[in-house]
């Protein structure tokens, strides 16, 4: 009884810093977040209890609110089943062990631990119309590249390009999950004469079910939390086309200084991917792979 009293003890103990930091860093900024969205504050005067207000401004009156989450769930639509794609091929493709693999793992997964702001300032650089690496590649083959930054038709399929340098995460989450499966697998197959292609749409795909509905969720997620990617390429233009959710809660606060009507903006916004988080597992629920 003694020693498990202490070891009670010590486990409190140790766990002490991360209690101290949940609850200083994540669960009181986010209780006080909500008390912020029933208010009206501008980071200098006391805030004032308002209600439901700002809800209300939000969802019948702001025609930017309408605007940005269009704009996101426009990239969404582009960049998740993009991004997605080109990281299952990837993985697959380097699914064999060898020296090369192992290289061109840290090479696409370099990116991703990389510091985004500067990385989507050399892809603003490499996308310019005039001067560009890209239109200049382009024009070899005598193709007149867009304004890829500038055009409203373009705009958001840049940034839907640039999201793509980002897929090592996903590549090396899929690359886990096709690891896990056994080669005898795949040997069978091979004996019974299956291509390469069928061998990853009746083994592969179905086996990796679960990491692909993971992907794909945290995909939806982090693309409507989108915020350095456009701010930093488009700022929000060409005429707003490119203007995000995540940038509309940024000015909301530090622009406009509503820092209660930016609270929430970011609970609606939590509220939307929750809700679509629960339609895509519930979807997906029968095609994800329960087997050990």
């Amino acid at each position: 009884m003694k020693q498990s009293k202490k070891q009670t003890k010590y486990f409190y103990m140790f766990i002490s810093p991360w209690l101290i930091g949940f609850f200083l860093l994540t669960f009181i900024p986010l209780a006080y977040s909500i008390y912020l969205s029933f208010t009206q504050y501008n980071g200098l005067s006391a805030p004032e209890f308002i209600g439901i207000r700002n809800y209300t401004d939000i969802l019948f009156q702001d025609d930017l609110f309408r605007k940005s989450l269009i704009n996101s769930f426009v990239y969404a639509i582009i960049a998740v089943p993009s991004s997605l794609v080109l990281a299952l091929l990837i993985a697959f493709l380097l699914s064999r062990e060898s020296k090369a693999s192992n290289f061109f793992q840290i090479v696409f997964f370099f990116p991703s631990i990389a510091a985004g702001a500067a990385v989507y300032t050399v892809i603003k650089l490499l996308l310019r119309g005039e001067g560009g690496l890209i239109n200049y590649l382009l024009s070899i083959f005598h193709i007149n590249g867009p304004n890829w930054l500038t055009d409203s038709k373009w705009a958001m399929i840049a940034l839907a390009i640039a999201n793509l340098i980002f897929c090592g995460q996903q590549m090396l989450i899929f690359l886990a999950g096709i690891k896990q499966i056994p080669t005898s697998y795949y040997e069978a197959a091979k004996i019974d004469g299956a291509s390469s292609a069928k061998c990853f749409f009746k083994i592969t795909l179905p086996l990796i079910s679960n990491v692909f509905v993971f992907n794909l969720v945290m995909g939806i997620i982090n693309a409507f939390q989108i915020f350095v990617q456009p701010l930093i390429m488009t700022g929000g233009g060409p005429f707003k086309k490119t203007y995000m959710y995540g940038m509309y809660i940024y000015d909301s606060g530090f622009s406009f200084g509503r820092f209660g009507y930016a609270a929430s903006l970011a609970w609606i916004m939590y509220l939307i991917i929750l809700f679509i988080s629960m339609v895509v597992l519930k979807s997906l629920q029968k095609l994800m792979n329960y087997e050990d």
